[in-house]
């Protein structure tokens, strides 16, 4: 879609956005079903990027230690408790620029990509920067989707992050849609951007081709020692609008309820999932970020007559 579109669509009174959003939810998904993932932080902390909204970055004094890659036994117990918990979905993160095929630490991700993927659960990583070659092997070793968020429109991105560009998301990206995986690409909001730059950030991702397959909308947690710390919390009605506006930008893909829920009122992200989103992180942590705890998440969803989508995997290689 492009940019003018959009910018219709979000204007309209709220009401009539969210019923129309609705409706185009309803044509390509059951409206009560709602998928669940979970996320872990296989690598933690030391991260050479500068990205402003990120606790883990080296540049930044926040507190988070860094750690080595978490061995092969503790992510598949992890994996396997959030298999016992209804995740459809297992996602893995490590905080580091990127991969490279033949090192140690990507060969080892490929092992635990292979384990975890046995376990009947969609398998999502996102692990920086990689290039057809690794794309093509965590493809081969069971990998279902890759994140790599472009976190804002192409114009505020440098406003963000300095050590390294929006081409090289867009790189990134172009690999792992040529390997067959799906990629799961969305952005942050609350960083200081316009609703414009929002709006730009749903243009790019619109005119992905093939689009993403699930769209993470995370509303910027801030986080102490980082330069947007003080940053004050999005307005839910914008929110709202951008949840509906995704919904008509990319009607097939999974719109993500991503971090910062603990800052939302559950009416607020009921109106969030009437408009069209269909996922969440649950679990109590996503990577450094708090959220809200499993129970509270069920109950949620079983007061708003949602459930947990059958578990669906990805297409084979």
């Amino acid at each position: 879609m492009k940019f003018e579109e959009l910018s219709a669509l979000y204007r309209q009174p709220l009401f009539d956005l969210i019923s129309q959003s609705r409706a185009v939810h309803l044509q390509h998904w059951r409206g009560e079903e709602v998928q669940r993932c979970s996320l872990l932080s296989i690598k933690t902390g030391g991260c050479s990027e500068d990205c402003a909204y990120c606790a883990q970055s080296a540049h930044y004094s926040t507190g988070v230690e860094r750690e080595e890659l978490l061995s092969l036994e503790n992510v598949l117990a992890a994996a396997r408790r959030a298999r016992s918990q209804g995740a459809g979905r297992f996602c893995m993160g490590a905080a580091w620029r990127g991969v490279r095929d033949g090192s140690e630490k990507f060969e080892r991700v490929l092992e635990i990509v292979r384990e975890v993927s046995q376990l009947g659960m969609e398998v999502c990583v996102t692990l920086g920067e990689i290039g057809p070659v690794e794309a093509c092997k965590l493809k081969a070793a069971g990998v279902t989707a890759y994140n790599h968020n472009i976190d804002t429109s192409p114009e505020f991105y440098p406003e963000i992050v300095s050590t390294h560009t929006f081409q090289n998301r867009l790189d990134t990206i172009a690999a792992v849609q040529a390997s067959g995986m799906s990629v799961c690409c969305g952005g942050i909001i609350g960083m200081g951007e316009s609703e414009a730059d929002r709006l730009r950030m749903l243009e790019v991702l619109s005119n992905f081709d093939p689009p993403p397959e699930s769209v993470p909308i995370n509303c910027l947690m801030p986080m102490p020692g980082t330069p947007l710390a003080n940053q004050t919390p999005v307005d839910i009605f914008e929110l709202v609008r951008l949840i509906a506006v995704t919904r008509f930008a990319l009607p097939k893909a999974r719109v993500r309820l991503a971090a910062g829920r603990t800052k939302l009122s559950r009416e607020g992200q009921a109106l969030c999932f009437f408009a069209g989103a269909n996922s969440i992180f649950y679990g109590n942590k996503l990577l450094t970020a708090k959220n809200p705890a499993a129970d509270v998440d069920v109950a949620l969803l079983r007061e708003l007559g949602l459930h947990v989508e059958a578990n669906q995997r990805g297409t084979a290689c």
